[in-house]
């Protein structure tokens, strides 16, 4: 029944295409037309855009890349060595690998333009990898990426392996009408682009819609312009232009093949990360690296209308004032009649800062939004824009501005420095870190709390979606139509963790809310309600979950067919075939997963066992020696090898 459906899914599915919502003209959607047909008429907004990041995000080597190098430098690094020459066809890197092999890479194209420019080098059958040994544009010397890293070729951490590909993981941020083309058959890529670099149309949508209205407009002056000239409506209004810049500043999953159509509504065309760990601190401040959109959305800033227009002009990429300005031109003692509810206070002086005036210390930033540096040398602000709270510091076990520049003074003392400069300050206030910092630890004993927490509209709807999502075991114990009434929430992520925790259900009890969620006029509540569905075992589902099985493969097929090169899609399938009792596909699936990454255990785990019930200890055995090579401490691997 499973390899049937899933047939189905792959077939018929699987080649069907996704939305469309640019605007059309006689009838036809709009085709791209690249940057430079945009320069005549829009001549300030072009110049200001060539020499933006957006620009230069993805560029083909040319005089103003690497300047300083490729002159035969060679770089070495926990036994691998890079010798970086200029031959016949462009640049060479010639990599000698910890195990001996060496290979000689072209260099297809470079990623980034400051403060580090990112080789990407091509290995065959379209791939792209984006190599661990990159250039300091400042410093003009090359660095590796993670030096305490000693990854053999076959780590999937690899700069040649699966999670350094650009074709998958990079390529659609970087560039302008990208479709990424993997083709699962022949395990090989024939990705395509508009241009390279981040265009006028991967923000305001293909414009040869806009070109012919200005045209005949040009033509009669009599006639007056459309609506929206030609792009989609929602990027008429500033919450659907930050909508746009989401889609890459983000953490997410995409369900897509590449960059979709300007104007997609972003849980359409995603998944957005919730405040995990691994991702976020407790209390939401950034860990890892999470492109900006999560951390805002946790903004006060956000919940008054605040975008990302407001301090970054939208072509330069810059801010829109330098330093304090940015800040004052709201938090002053005028004010901002776009936002009548900010306190009207003089904020950038000593007696707010109590640092010196036009000090680095006293600039806004740099208690408001502390940075997190990336990739050796690359400082991401928190866009979360919040207070600081030392007081909570020691039992979060999370970072505070004060102590991140006072690194010789404790928690403790800075939270007292706060109390006596703000005695009424919010530190006084509960902080929904501490409700999903115990979430983390016990979602069990957590659950009334979490709750509540989701029940609170005071707080930033990812953080509401996050305590549901953190739920897990502990969705037992609470009341399923309190999960159920969040499905009537007015935001889908909070409508996706409600999903997370019902799936925790019966389906007896569940049913009616999974089943609303298959039909949301949302995708991604769509996804998350298909994946709830078709991990529940078929003797269990009740009747009516078992009706809408096909619609869910239906749903999830058309985002699984995108990231057929993802390790992670072919565990996800093989769960579910598992699941289904589907020995055979399982096994397919899973011996997928650990070809794409050697070094997944559970998929290891989980193969070797079906591979011992269907052939043999011998067939088990084999495959165990295989599994312990790529992970020779893995405890749960050697524990299982105990057994056979």
């Amino acid at each position: 029944m499973f390899l049937w459906i899933f047939a189905l899914c792959v077939g018929v599915v699987f080649g069907s295409g996704g939305p469309v919502v640019a605007q059309q003209l006689n009838g036809e959607t709009p085709a791209y037309l690249g940057s430079k047909a945009c320069a005549d008429c829009h001549t300030e907004a072009y110049s200001a855009w060539q020499d933006s990041h957006h620009a230069n995000a993805w560029r083909l080597p040319g005089p103003d890349t690497l300047v300083g190098a490729f002159k035969g430098e060679t770089f070495s690094d926990n036994g691998m060595q890079a010798t970086f020459a200029r031959n016949a066809d462009g640049l060479a890197v010639t990599v000698q690998e910890s195990d001996g092999s060496t290979t000689i890479y072209r260099v297809h194209s470079v990623g980034g333009v400051h403060p580090l420019e990112h080789l990407i080098l091509e290995t065959g059958d379209g791939f792209l990898q984006s190599f661990d040994i990159v250039w300091d544009v400042e410093q003009r010397r090359w660095y590796h990426l993670y030096p305490d890293q000693d990854l053999p070729p076959v780590d999937g951490f690899h700069w040649s392996g699966a999670y350094k590909n650009w074709n998958a993981r990079c390529a659609e941020c970087h560039a302008t009408g990208f479709e990424k083309n993997y083709d699962f058959g022949n395990r090989s890529y024939a990705s395509t682009q508009v241009e390279i670099g981040v265009g006028c149309e991967a923000c305001h949508g293909p414009g040869s819609a806009h070109v012919a209205i200005a045209e005949t407009l040009a033509a009669d002056a009599s006639m007056s312009g459309p609506e929206f000239w030609g792009f989609a409506e929602v990027l008429s209004n500033p919450q659907g232009q930050m909508a746009q810049c989401a889609g890459c500043h983000a953490r997410r999953e995409a369900f897509g093949n590449g960059n979709p159509v300007p104007g997609v509504a972003f849980a359409d065309s995603y998944n957005l990360a919730m405040l995990r760990p691994g991702l976020y601190h407790a209390d939401g401040q950034i860990l890892d690296e999470v492109y900006v959109y999560g951390s805002f959305l946790q903004s006060k800033m956000h919940q008054k209308g605040v975008t990302c227009a407001n301090c970054h002009t939208p072509h330069a990429a810059t801010t829109v004032a330098d330093d304090n300005a940015v800040c004052t031109q709201c938090h002053s003692e005028a004010g901002n009649p776009d936002f009548p509810s900010l306190p009207l206070a003089e904020y950038d002086s000593e007696a707010h800062t109590h640092h010196p005036q036009d000090s680095d210390a006293a600039k806004c930033v740099n208690c408001h939004m502390t940075d997190q540096v990336y990739m050796g040398i690359d400082a991401r602000r928190d866009h979360s824009f919040r207070v600081p709270r030392p007081d909570l510091s020691d039992v979060l076990e999370t970072p505070n501005a004060c102590t991140t520049c006072h690194t010789d003074q404790a928690a403790a003392w800075a939270a007292d420095k706060i109390k006596a400069w703000f005695p009424d300050g919010q530190w006084q206030q509960p902080h929904y870190g501490e409700v999903l910092a115990k979430g983390r630890r016990s979602p069990t004993s957590a659950a009334p709390e979490l709750l509540g927490l989701a029940q609170d509209f005071a707080q930033p709807d990812i953080v509401r979606a996050t305590a549901l999502w953190l739920l897990r075991d502990g969705a037992i114990s609470l009341d399923v139509s309190d999960l159920g009434a969040f499905m009537d929430d007015a935001d889908s992520q909070v409508r996706v963790a409600a999903i997370s925790a019902l799936r925790q259900r019966a389906s007896v009890i569940s049913e009616p809310y999974l089943i609303r969620g298959l039909n949301d006029n949302t995708r991604a509540v769509r996804i998350a309600a298909a994946r709830a569905i078709l991990s529940q075992q078929p003797g269990r589902m009740s009747d009516g979950i078992r009706a809408q099985v096909g619609k869910a493969y239906a749903e999830l097929g058309s985002v699984l067919r995108h990231q057929m090169d993802f390790a992670e899609t072919h565990l996800q399938v093989g769960g579910f075939s598992m699941v289904a009792g589907n020995v055979p596909a399982a096994i397919s699936a899973l011996s997928e997963a650990v070809r794409i990454n050697p070094q997944n255990p559970q998929a290891w785990h989980s193969l070797v066992r079906m591979v011992a019930q269907t052939e043999g200890l011998e067939a088990a055995r084999e495959l165990m020696r295989q599994a312990l090579s790529f992970n020779p401490n893995d405890i749960s691997l050697l524990s299982l090898a105990a057994e056979f």
